[in-house]
């Protein structure tokens, strides 16, 4: 990762280990913690939005350019040295920590969430990126389950053999299917591979 890529994302709130890996604050983590608004993951499965780390394993690519992505783009860049899924794991906690120090002392936010806040047990893999793309997925959704956390997995659905190789899967699989036809795809989703419609079709089967 460049040095003027790493700047603007810290500069966005990003936190990032070992490049590859990032996290940051969920907008519904913020509103749980400061007014009690929570998301729609707490309201369907019971999930507690302030107890959600938002992640990514690997944003340094994605198979896509979506129009309505507000994420930074084209950007990619290979990874020499991907990280063991514990360390990374380990280290993206202790990083969001240092995003909700400054809650502690928020006067809308009890102490009692605050202290929650700092032990997740939920995971959304779905920051940036494409975590499918991180090659020890299945090895990090074991470290997650083993410490009782649940997973949301979020991907493009551009990997089908990549999906079908995982071993340990996700309590929840996302597929972002954001058009209903291969040309409104190509129009919307503007993908960088010239199969990319075939390989969501083959997700999906």
């Amino acid at each position: 990762m460049d040095e003027e890529y790493r700047n603007l994302l810290i500069k966005q709130q990003y936190r990032l280990y070992n490049d590859h890996a990032a996290v940051k604050l969920c907008h519904w983590m913020k509103e749980s913690l400061t007014h009690g608004r929570v998301c729609y993951k707490q309201d369907f499965y019971g999930i507690s939005s302030h107890r959600c780390l938002q992640m990514t394993p690997a944003i340094n690519e994605c198979s896509h350019r979506c129009q309505f992505c507000w994420r930074v783009q084209d950007r990619d860049f290979e990874v020499k040295d991907w990280a063991e899924p514990k360390d990374m794991l380990d280290n993206l906690i202790e990083l969001q920590r240092q995003l909700i120090t400054g809650f502690k002392g928020d006067p809308r936010v009890s102490r009692e969430m605050w202290e929650e806040a700092n032990h997740p047990n939920q995971v959304a893999i779905s920051l940036a990126g494409e975590p499918i793309t991180y090659p020890y997925l299945s090895d990090f959704l074991k470290e997650c389950h083993r410490r009782k956390m649940m997973t949301f997995l979020v991907t493009t659905g551009t990997y089908p053999e990549q999906l079908e190789a995982l071993d340990e899967l996700p309590r929840q699989l996302y597929v972002t299917v954001a058009a209903p036809n291969e040309e409104i795809y190509k129009r919307t989703c503007v993908p960088k591979i010239s199969d990319g419609w075939q390989r969501l079709m083959r997700t999906l089967e």
